[in-house]
């Protein structure tokens, strides 16, 4: 996908823009959020695993009129899902998109894939995956995988949960999953959503049922969770022994209660049995325009990394950027914090972004589509389809564009940088730049027309030992896309 902006009443590509501005557009250094730039993604949703943290998300993509002006996000066509991670909260590796519905898709009976939600469990002694997924709002599926990358397989052929699951009666939406694995090992499914004959202050449309142990089927029936002005987005955490159910309010506009939430925003409940009862406790988050200026619905997900909390959630502030707000939405992470008595402290939204977990090594073979902040990229699978080395690389790169990573850990000098990368143009250039994109030049390799074919380039570089940003600067003759980057790698 490439991500356009609207100017003067005429379309122009973030890769265009930037030959002449070399500027970043949504996200800038030393910004974290949004957490990507180059592709939406909304409704966030975490998997911890391995020291990583995934998140899978509704792919949200720029929809076109007849005339080519860019239309309102409709979320009719989406039937895939997208899916980044990082290991470090600041520097993510775009593992591209999940064909979870539609003909081309796992569950072939299911139109859409919108708000997914993922879980790990161990099964028969081996690590199972079970991705479960809203077919807009008329039903949920759920996949299967051996791999938090799939591939992705349907179990059963139909959804998970329907209007015929019991309990579902009087839930106008049966959409935005969230999932738990209890420590017991049982897991449990959490959805719901809507509000019927205008029941604003309690819509009793979020509901939770118990899963069966290979997760792809329920047990029993669905049971109510009384989430006041209840509206989407549910979802589940355990702490210090309870049981947090959010989600977001609806946006009703006459006078409220005192104590439940405004319009738009995330509230939870707490429980001491993951099924209830459940005590309202209190807004956490408020709507994205309080905090950004544009305002949309409103979809998070909580999840602890490395001993602290956070909340992944979106707004359209890449949008906004590009002069769209028109309901295309990213991911955005903030912390989250728990007072002595476990109440979650009000949330403070910003651009800013989290800070890193730890240094990147830039010694590592490093993916190419794993970065901090970029101008003017897209991230493709190989136009040569018989490389099998890199499942996405950056493609479409022009004549200014650039990517970055942050926080590399040059623990000795380094001499050379290794890059792979194929080319069917003459006349390419690669600058690595440190800390800024106008920073001090410390590489510099001409890239030759390799015809297309996958080579590994190898060119000396000075860097001093310490901790910089990494700037890799493309430059060319032409317009036309300049060549494919796979990864890189720098030596001692």
């Amino acid at each position: 996908m490439e991500l356009t902006l609207i100017m003067n009443q005429s379309n122009k590509s973030i890769s265009e823009l930037t030959k002449v501005l070399k500027e970043a557009i949504g996200k800038t250094p030393p910004n974290g959020n949004p957490l990507v730039s180059h592709k939406f993604g909304a409704d966030p949703y975490p998997l911890i695993y391995q020291d990583r943290v995934y998140l899978y998300a509704t792919n949200d993509e720029i929809e076109y009129d007849e005339n080519g002006d860019v239309t309102d996000n409709t979320y009719a066509g989406i039937n895939t899902l997208t899916v980044i991670s990082s290991s470090d909260l600041v520097n993510w590796t775009d593992h591209g998109e999940i064909p979870a519905a539609g003909p081309d898709g796992a569950a072939k009976w299911a139109k859409n894939s919108w708000a997914p939600a993922i879980t790990q469990k161990v099964i028969d002694g081996k690590d199972k995956f079970f991705l479960y997924f809203a077919n807009n709002g008329s039903n949920i599926g759920v996949l299967t995988a051996d791999s938090p990358l799939g591939p992705w397989t349907d179990p059963i052929g139909q959804p998970i949960i329907s209007r015929e699951t019991p309990g579902v009666d009087g839930v106008p939406w049966i959409f935005d999953p969230a999932v738990l694995v209890d420590d017991d090992g049982t897991g449990y499914l959490y959805f719901g959503g809507g509000i019927p004959d205008e029941e604003y202050e309690m819509p009793n449309t979020a509901r939770v049922i118990q899963l069966s142990d290979d997760m792809i089927l329920t047990v029993g029936e669905a049971k109510p969770i009384p989430a006041p002005f209840m509206f989407e987005s549910g979802g589940i955490n355990k702490y210090n022994g309870r049981y947090y159910y959010s989600y977001c309010s609806n946006f009703y506009t006459s006078d409220r209660p005192a104590g439940v939430p405004g319009a738009g925003e995330i509230a939870y409940l707490t429980s001491d049995h993951p099924m209830g009862p459940w005590t309202y406790q209190h807004a956490i988050l408020k709507n994205p325009g309080y905090f950004f200026n544009v305002s949309g619905n409103n979809h998070h997900a909580i999840f602890e990394f490395k001993g602290t909390w956070y909340i992944s959630y979106h707004a359209q502030t890449l949008s906004a950027a590009m002069g769209i707000e028109k309901g295309y939405r990213s991911t955005h992470l903030n912390k989250i914090y728990f007072d002595e008595e476990g109440q979650i402290e009000p949330i403070q939204a910003d651009l800013q972004g989290v800070e890193k977990v730890k240094n990147l090594n830039p010694y590592e073979t490093m993916e190419a589509v794993t970065m901090a902040w970029q101008a003017g990229i897209n991230v493709s699978k190989p136009s040569d389809t018989n490389f099998n080395e890199h499942d996405r690389v950056v493609s479409e790169i022009k004549q200014g564009a650039w990517l970055a990573v942050s926080s590399a850990d040059f623990e000795h000098a380094a001499k050379e940088c290794v890059v792979h990368l194929a080319s069917e143009t003459e006349g390419v250039s690669i600058e690595i730049r440190l800390d800024s994109i106008d920073g001090q030049i410390v590489g510099q390799v001409d890239v030759p027309n390799t015809g297309g074919k996958w080579k590994e380039l190898s060119f000396p570089v000075e860097v001093d030992k310490g901790i910089h940003d990494v700037y890799f600067v493309f430059k060319g003759d032409t317009n036309q896309s300049l060549f494919e980057l796979a990864s890189w790698s720098f030596n001692k």
